[in-house]
């Protein structure tokens, strides 16, 4: 049976059988599935981003929760970033207003709405006395924030998000997420104009993603080529949106960009003021090619073995974690330990049972447990109530992601 191939960083000390036995011992008595934090690969990762930051201190990194879904694991980070770190990175109104209740003073939004649900919620976390921010594209997304600022008597504190696609031949071909509208100096200041004059609103600066950099791997030569090419055009479009904007007597509080695929390339542009990382704390398992990010993996769910239909498979309970985008076989969880087991083509991870193809024959028991690591970081929060933050061999304590919180915000 043809089989998807086991892709990891075989260098990686993660993979030694010592890991899969402590871990293990650490789960002993959790119910299955779990997932697990590995506290020290994200102590590594923190300190790998710490040390970025550390050459740049006139910058901030500020934390993407969308990568984390978890409150506890949320503040562990940015805790430990310590001065480096600037506020939170939310990805709905409700998610930022939940922050501003817990205290947070410093939240950017960074996706438009036009429910007047939203809106609400944007404007009471700015009447609890937060900074909640909310990224905008083109006029109609004023309305609605305008009209809640009213209700509440506040001023709403709005930033407009460039596009930053790679178009090497114009219009026919985008590298990059299709996001905003927004992409020439002259059409950010426009917009930004536009805020500035409406009542209840206030301009605070300038936000852009460059997805063909962050989001693609690079251990193809195509995709670093086309990653060196697009870093170029990127940085000089947002030297370009400072300059006008401060010609404009516009000059943005905030100007915002990169991500954790992107964060060294990123944190040399004058132009911003700060960073955004996320996936990067825990490391899933599509980081795996990058090849100059030394991150380790810290995050991964465990299943247990409840089938042996041969020598050479076993069966698991559940498994069918697949993650969101373009379909194929990078969306789905990989085995990761044991070493050497494989998912199947035919079956792939499915969501009551997975197959695991078991070549080397390996002596593994009914009830043992496989670990798995999923594709996207923060997707994994929506299927599990609780991460294990595991130090070692054993567990330290729960923490409950917003899913076990009954915090559902997306959906």
């Amino acid at each position: 049976m043809e089989n998807v191939p086991h892709e990891y960083d075989k260098n990686s000390a993660m993979l030694k059988n010592d890991a899969y036995r402590a871990w293990k011992t650490a789960i002993q008595g959790h119910r299955l599935p779990t997932a697990i934090v590995l506290l020290d690969a994200v102590d590594a990762n923190v300190k790998l981003f710490s040390e970025v930051m550390r050459a740049h201190p006139e910058k901030k990194l500020r934390v993407a929760t969308k990568s984390i879904r978890c409150p506890d694991l949320i503040r562990y980070v940015k805790d430990a970033l310590g001065d480096a770190a600037r506020g939170l990175m939310t990805y709905t109104a409700q998610e930022t207003e939940f922050w501003a209740d817990e205290g947070e003073r410093d939240l950017l939004l960074a996706s438009p709405t036009l429910c007047a649900i939203d809106a609400a919620a944007i404007a009471r976390a700015n009447k609890s006395g937060a900074l909640a921010r909310v990224i905008v594209d083109e006029e109609a997304h004023l309305p609605p924030l305008a009209a809640a600022a009213k209700k509440y008597h506040v001023e709403i504190p709005v930033v407009v998000e460039v596009d930053h696609a790679y178009r090497p031949l114009g219009s026919l071909v985008q590298l990059g997420g299709r996001r905003s509208s927004v992409r020439e100096p002259a059409d950010v200041v426009a917009l930004a104009k536009k805020i500035s004059d409406t009542p209840g609103l206030g301009f605070h600066g300038v936000m852009g993603y460059e997805a063909q950099i962050a989001g693609v791997g690079d251990d193809e030569a195509a995709a670093r080529a086309m990653k060196v090419w697009s870093r170029g055009e990127v940085a000089a479009r947002r030297a370009a949106v400072r300059d006008a904007l401060e010609h404009a007597g516009l000059s943005p509080r905030l100007f915002n960009g990169g991500g954790s695929g992107s964060i060294r390339s990123s944190i040399e542009e004058k132009a911003l003021s700060e960073v955004t990382a996320g996936s990067g704390f825990l490391v899933s398992h599509l980081f795996d090619h990058y090849r100059d990010l030394a991150f380790e993996p810290a995050i991964a769910f465990a299943l247990q073995i409840v089938r042996r239909p041969s020598p050479d498979f076993v069966t698991v309970h559940g498994g069918g974690f697949v993650a969101s985008g373009k379909v194929g076989a990078d969306r789905l969880p990989i085995p990761w330990l044991p070493e050497g087991l494989t998912l199947t083509t035919l079956e792939g991870a499915g969501e009551v049972q997975t197959p695991i193809a078991n070549p080397a024959k390996m002596p593994l028991e009914l009830g043992d447990p496989i670990f798995f690591r999923h594709a996207k970081a923060g997707e994994l929060a929506e299927h599990f109530d609780e991460y294990l933050f595991v130090r070692g061999d054993h567990v330290e304590r729960g923490a409950k992601t917003y899913r076990g919180l009954g915090k559902v915000f997306l959906g």
